[in-house]
């Protein structure tokens, strides 16, 4: 019982299983269930109804959030660039969060601050021996 709690050898339940959990989860849940659909109203002909927080004009917002929910969350999902690609996935969270639902209430806001709690874990404990990044830097 306690081989299974410590695990053994390189490949120990909490350094390598746990990051690819939040890698996939955090990674398809993200371009799956909302970068897609952002891709598709920035290449759609449709006027683009998105928030400007910074007044960077709503294409380049909308642009911002496609490249970090689709591009990084890929990027995530397969364990290349990991700790790089979580930083603009952070950074809109924070945005959408504090800013975008800032005066929302807290079941609003919930979403963006999960998504961001995760991130910010992957992003400390790093992607985990299973991921491209660990089979990149395996010596």
């Amino acid at each position: 019982m306690k081989r299974i709690f410590k695990g053994y050898g390189p490949w120990k339940l909490s350094h390598n299983v746990t990051p690819l959990i939040l890698r996939v989860v955090l990674g398809a849940g993200m371009l799956f269930g909302h970068g897609l659909g952002k891709l598709d109203t920035l290449l759609g002909s449709e006027p683009i109804k998105f928030p400007d927080p910074f007044g960077t004009g709503v294409t380049i917002s909308l642009g911002l959030a496609v490249f970090a929910e689709v591009i990084c969350s890929a990027l995530i999902l397969a364990g290349l660039f990991t700790r790089i690609a979580l930083i603009p996935l952070i950074i809109t969270m924070a945005v959408a969060y504090f800013v975008i639902h800032g005066s929302d209430n807290f079941a609003v806001q919930e979403k963006a601050l999960l998504y961001g709690a995760g991130y910010l874990a992957l992003f400390l404990t790093g992607p985990g021996r299973i991921s491209i990044d660990g089979l990149i830097g395996k010596k």
